[in-house]
């Protein structure tokens, strides 16, 4: 008598994997848009400083730097609606490079060693690292706008658009 042949082994079957559940992410809220203040002399917007800081001493000294910086451009005619936001970085560079100033001035450049740590150094400040950063961004800045003395030969005034009219106009009527 002949032994049937062995038959192949085989794994059990599996049951289905159950599908995973999808993670549902937190509906992004956009951040409030802040309303459209009046402009400034016509020219660039001022912008709303309450939604940008908090401390209402700042947001008056932000105002002045505002104030200040745009009406000089305006008198240069180097102002343009396109400046608007590099101003704005400039007064928050101005307003950053204050508060670490102050901070050094509190606590000195140098931050002492911890204590536990045997083998820790004394180490510069990070509000000294921050204000020099804001410094190099604050000349930055100044340059690209035309504000710092070295760089106002360089900057050319805002080119105005202007109507140009023939006596023919007035025969011929509007162009269309």
């Amino acid at each position: 008598m002949t032994k049937p042949a062995p038959k192949p082994a085989t794994k059990p079957a599996r049951a289905p994997r159950k599908p995973r559940a999808k993670k549902v992410a937190a509906p992004v809220v956009p951040a409030p848009i802040a309303p459209v203040a009046p402009p400034d002399n016509g020219i660039v917007a001022t912008p709303d400083w309450s939604l940008l800081l908090n401390d209402p001493n700042e947001q008056r000294v932000a105002a002045e730097h505002w104030h200040r910086i745009a009406g000089e451009m305006r008198d240069r005619e180097i102002l343009s609606p396109s400046n608007g936001h590099a101003l704005q970085r400039l007064v928050l560079a101005y307003l950053v490079y204050d508060r670490c100033s102050n901070a050094v001035a509190l606590s000195g450049i140098v931050d002492a060693p911890k204590a536990d740590n045997p083998k820790a150094i004394a180490r510069l400040s990070i509000h000294y690292k921050a204000m020099r950063e804001a410094e190099n961004t604050a000349e930055r800045l100044e340059a690209r706008l035309g504000i710092s003395p070295g760089q106002r030969g360089k900057v050319a005034k805002v080119a105005k658009k202007r109507e140009r009219t023939a006596g023919a106009d007035r025969f011929l009527g509007p162009a269309g």
